[in-house]
């Protein structure tokens, strides 16, 4: 038998003398999905909203929702670029949250997301996904100085909202990714029709955000 080493790549000894196997490809899904969560829940402006509540009762059920959505949407279109992911994100704010997010910082959100994915999809790397990991269970209190800017439309609004301070405080409520489902499509409110005094049907135009 030839000593000469084989091509291909050779597997890491383990702390016990044994072979380090490299993750399945169960475990390399579910820490993608997993890693969508943490870098969501690392999202100041998300993090803004679900503490607010703006997405409605189901805030927080709509954020675990939004992170299978995203897992869904590579599924869906492997080969998707940057500014499709980016387009998405801020989509899904304003859909579900009514938010509109305008500082770039889903640019951010998207470079992690994508890095993650070519780490663990091409190169079967856990270490970003442990990364992100560490930075959610170790983010403590997020510092964020972020401006709230009050939608002109919202007429129901008798206060006007005053915006947070320089060094609001928010606390996100769970130290643990939830167990991440297939993402339902979140229902969409019909509006009815309004018909004034001489029975004609009123054309709503789109609400600005």
């Amino acid at each position: 038998m030839s000593s000469q080493a084989q091509p291909g790549p050779s597997s890491a000894p383990a702390p016990g003398g044994g072979v380090t196997l490299p993750p399945t490809p169960e475990k390399l899904q579910q820490s993608f999905d997993y890693g969508i969560w943490y870098a969501l829940s690392l999202w100041p402006a998300l993090n803004v909203a679900c503490s607010n509540h703006w997405g409605g009762e189901s805030t927080l059920d709509k954020k675990d929702w939004f992170a299978g959505a995203v897992s869904d949407l590579f599924t869906q279109r492997p080969d998707i670029d940057y500014e499709d992911v980016e387009c998405f994100l801020l989509q899904v704010m304003q859909d579900e949250f009514d938010c509109n997010v305008e500082d770039d910082t889903e640019v951010e959100v998207t470079k992690t997301i994508m890095a993650l994915k070519k780490k663990l999809v091409e190169e079967k790397d856990l270490t970003p996904f442990r990364e992100l990991e560490r930075r959610y269970k170790n983010r403590g209190q997020m510092k964020m100085n972020i401006q709230v800017v009050e939608n002109e439309d919202d007429e129901d609004d008798d206060e006007e909202w005053e915006g947070f301070g320089d060094d609001q405080d928010v606390v996100m409520d769970t130290d643990e990714a939830p167990q991440l489902t297939a993402a339902p499509t979140m229902p969409k409110v019909k509006e009815e029709p309004e018909v004034d005094d001489d029975g004609f049907t009123k054309v709503q135009g789109k609400k600005k955000r």
